[in-house]
């Protein structure tokens, strides 16, 4: 094989690998596009919480009465000072029969 031969080979080598590394930076420049990656975080969202979904109807299934139990244990824990101020107001009402006696100050 003469130089030039092999230096038109070289040439050839060095065009292919150029149009591949400008392929693949062309590729990661797509990949990396603002609309892209914003388009990516809501596919990833959507599909965890469509994961996280099923995973909860799996165990709803599985035990409905421990879970109708954590559910009403959470909201009486969110209700609890709307229904600590119903008890007190009952408490009051049944304790003192006096109907006089207004249970706030202002009468």
């Amino acid at each position: 094989m003469s130089r030039e031969t092999a230096y038109r080979q070289a040439i050839t080598r060095a065009d292919a690998a150029r149009a591949q590394f400008l392929a693949s930076a062309q590729a990661a420049r797509v990949r990396i596009a603002p609309a892209r990656l914003k388009q990516d975080a809501k596919d990833g969202i959507s599909a965890a919480a469509l994961n996280g979904v099923a995973q909860v109807a799996a165990q709803v299934r599985q035990r409905p009465v421990a879970i109708g139990a954590a559910a009403g244990a959470f909201l009486l824990f969110l209700a609890r000072r709307p229904l600590a101020a119903l008890f007190g107001r009952l408490y009051v009402r049944f304790t003192h029969k006096d109907s006089e006696i207004s249970e706030t100050d202002d009468g």
